[in-house]
């Protein structure tokens, strides 16, 4: 599975009843008329809310500025409890007792409760809900499972125009400032040279106790290891095979020379007790305390998961700028230094969503809110924040944010106003969408916004290498119309996924043993790797995806 979820196909820009946003007053929703529910509020009602990551701490949403306006609109609140343990564990428990929260975000556990029979069939209710037509009716038939039936919203769906993410949202290998400063601003393009800097960087500088590299492997969030050689090949984030761009074909690259000559790189680094060997073993909550304890030097992850600790580093660099040699700069590596597919391409992920179980005491009523939630001006109260305290309006009618205002949005406030809860996880427009004014929906991608975020410090670095945004750092995707292939859905029990399943123990065994072997020993674990691996069959599960890579493509002509 990967990570950070882009979508395609522009929706039509019809207004379709919904307010401008150029109409957006200086108050919340909840105080304008226009963002007020078609109806009076029924009764107050407490929904549960079960989100299968653990990304912030449960809450009320009411007790947010955002859940607070969108409870005044509608009467309804969410107790929203995110995953503590094992995600499977979690969802085989609810299976086990057919006993569900309301509403369901289940991450990789999708699949499970859909052959569970856990979710209703969304179907009639998309239709009794305008703003979820709108948004959604694109890719209705995408939606649908093999059944026919519609049994969860995606996260998000692209809305008007594409607009590129000027930061670094995906994946890429992330090295302190500091160390790109006391080289001289190297043009690093190959992992050696990445890991041949780290090194030097840390024997320089003994007495810090500095790590010199970690990787995340905590639960269904080993792809942050697994996945590297994919993107070393120069290929994007489509999960577990590479697919050629002239035949289509795709394969997988577990047991190719590229993945042992990155482990190997990671034995070695071991070796030299440069490497983190709590790598296998930390989960994901002390992967970040790592990361923003400023003693990690390197590491390669996604943008979108390794962001809650990044932040607090860019906020103390805000707050001084002396600490911002400890905020991380992105790069992108191959093996060879030629193109890299880091950014992701437009693509529409079809196996990950938001639904109402069996359990709801009333899915109209969710329903409902969450057509209220998709209202243009309330896409933008949860995206912008409010005219005159958290964005501005120029004489244009471009959105920005004051370098006063952007350094009051910090990780405490995100949490307060509610940014962090409702920036993801709930039935939404794209993050890359625009609005019907031509605004970026997500404050991030609007231009004005990210060189008014920009430090003099970060303006520095920049300049050094020649951009002006992070993502010119790295080559433009290239279309592809099947991404990413690891949302393309796949039945309980099928092939493919017993293929899945059974290449994640597989990995997990033997990649810690790979890692931290002694060098002489490396090429005898290797074979022992192979030869488990060899039991699977791998050459079933290409030819079914390839199978799927050509279908998409026919589908998008």
């Amino acid at each position: 599975m990967a990570a950070v979820l882009v979508f395609t196909a522009a929706c039509s820009k019809s207004n379709n009843g919904e307010n401008n946003a150029s109409t957006t007053a200086s108050s919340t929703p909840a105080e304008s008329e226009s963002a007020t529910a078609s109806e009076k509020p029924l009764d107050k009602v407490t929904f549960s809310y079960f989100l299968g990551v653990a990304n912030a701490p449960d809450v009320n949403t009411n007790e947010t500025t955002i859940g607070k306006a969108l409870e005044d609109q509608t009467g309804v609140n969410f107790k929203v409890e995110h995953l503590v343990g094992d995600l499977k564990a979690k969802v085989g428990t609810m299976i086990a007792s057919n006993d569900y929260p309301d509403v369901i975000n289940p991450d990789a556990g999708i699949d499970q409760l859909v052959d569970a029979g856990a979710f209703i069939d969304l179907t009639a209710l998309i239709e009794k809900n305008p703003n979820i037509k709108r948004v959604y009716g694109p890719f209705l038939n995408q939606m649908k499972a093999a059944d026919g039936k519609i049994y969860y919203l995606p996260i998000s769906a692209q809305v008007g125009d594409f607009v590129p993410d000027p930061e670094i949202n995906q994946g890429a290998f992330w090295i302190q400032r500091r160390v790109l400063k006391e080289a001289g601003y190297p043009k690093i393009k190959t992992l050696d040279e990445y890991t041949k800097l780290i090194e030097d960087f840390v024997a320089k500088h003994k007495d810090e106790d500095l790590t010199g590299l970690i990787t995340l492997t905590h639960d269904w969030r080993f792809f942050s290891t697994s996945n590297v050689p994919m993107h070393l090949d120069g290929y994007p984030n489509d999960g577990n095979v590479e697919v050629d761009m002239t035949t289509f074909e795709a394969k997988t690259y577990y047991t190719t020379d590229s993945t042992k000559r990155w482990l190997q790189k990671l034995n070695d680094l071991n070796a030299k007790g440069i490497f983190d060997k709590a790598s296998f073993v930390d989960n994901y909550d002390q992967y970040l305390a790592k990361l923003s304890s400023k003693k990690v030097v390197g590491f390669f992850d996604y943008g979108w998961q390794s962001a809650n600790a990044r932040n607090l580093l860019v906020d103390a660099a805000r707050q001084d700028p002396m600490q911002d040699d400890f905020v991380y700069f992105p790069m992108p590596l191959t093996w060879d230094g030629g193109k890299d597919q880091l950014l992701d391409p437009p693509g529409f992920v079809k196996n990950r969503g938001i639904g109402i179980s069996v359990s709801a005491k009333d899915p109209e009523r969710i329903m409902a809110y969450w057509d209220n939630l998709m209202k243009e001006e309330n896409q933008i109260f949860k995206s912008w924040g409010i005219k005159g305290e958290t964005y501005e309006v120029d004489d244009k009618g471009r959105f920005y944010r004051t370098a006063e205002q952007i350094k009051k949005i910090d990780e405490p406030f995100n949490l307060s106003f509610g940014f962090r809860y409702f920036n993801w996880d709930w039935p939404q427009y794209g993050a890359n969408s625009t609005l019907l004014d031509g605004n970026a929906f997500a404050p991030g991608f609007q231009p004005e916004v990210f060189q008014t975020r920009l430090t003099d410090a970060d303006k520095t670095i920049l300049e050094k290498y020649g951009v002006k945004t992070y993502a010119e750092l790295f080559a433009a995707p290239d279309d592809r119309a099947w991404y990413p292939a690891w949302g393309i859905p796949k039945a309980q029990g099928s092939a493919e996924q017993i293929w899945e399943t059974t290449k994640d123990e597989v990995t997990k065994k033997y990649y810690p043993k790979l890692v931290l072997a002694k060098p002489a020993d490396f090429d005898k674990v290797w074979d022992e790797y192979l030869t488990a691996f060899g039991k699977l069959d791998t050459a079933g599960y290409e030819k079914w995806y390839t199978e799927q890579i050509k279908a998409a493509i026919e589908a998008a002509k």
